[in-house]
């Protein structure tokens, strides 16, 4: 209890603070090819849900153009997902804002990732429970398969983290992630250029 409610938010403000200012270069170049890329918009906002499922503006890096068709619809992600878009999706480097959020205390460094608010009224119960901590940049379910994996899945890793949680495993989890990010594993589904909507 220590360790999640003094210990962790501690480190995750410390190190988000201290992050931002290391990849400052970085962050500067990649929102200069972005701009480029992107018509003048290298930053992607959108309302998620947090801890308790209150509600708070995500910050990340946008991979894709807003190009629509005739009708005015957005074209499909795959047409809209811009090579230095995809180059940023495959290096998880589109999340680098998001230590912003972490910063503010909307988000931790681990934790199950932040969803859509018309998510929460779908969840049944049990999968409910994912929002009893701060949601991650990365989690449990992000290191066993991302967004190849089934929702149910990535439901049952979030709870299982959230049961779980403890020192140990947030470090665990963040060299896996540095694993996957190296492997460009798990990106999106199969046939998908990122992920399907959730259903239920």
């Amino acid at each position: 209890m220590w360790y999640k409610n003094f210990l962790k938010p501690l480190i995750d403000i410390s190190c988000a603070f201290i992050g931002l200012i290391v990849i400052a270069p970085v962050f500067l170049l990649i929102t200069l090819l972005l701009t480029i890329a992107n018509g003048g918009k290298p930053f992607y906002t959108q309302l998620r849900t947090g801890k308790n499922d209150m509600i708070f503006r995500i910050i990340k890096f946008r991979s894709m153009n807003n190009k629509r068709d005739t009708s005015g619809n957005l074209l499909p992600d795959a047409v809209r997902l811009t090579p230095v878009g995809k180059f940023i999706r495959k290096t998880s480097l589109d999340e680098l804002p998001q230590l912003l959020n972490v910063l503010k205390g909307d988000m931790s460094f681990i934790g199950p990732r932040p969803l859509l608010p018309e998510y929460v009224e779908l969840y049944s119960p049990e999968q409910r429970k994912r929002g009893l901590v701060k949601p991650g940049i990365s989690g449990w379910a992000q290191v066993n398969g991302r967004n190849a994996i089934s929702w149910e899945r990535k439901f049952e890793l979030d709870v299982w983290y959230v049961n779980n949680q403890n020192f140990l495993l947030d470090i665990k989890i963040l060299l896996m992630t540095i694993k996957k990010v190296f492997i460009s594993e798990g990106i999106s589904q199969e046939g998908e250029a990122t992920t399907t909507r959730f259903k239920g």
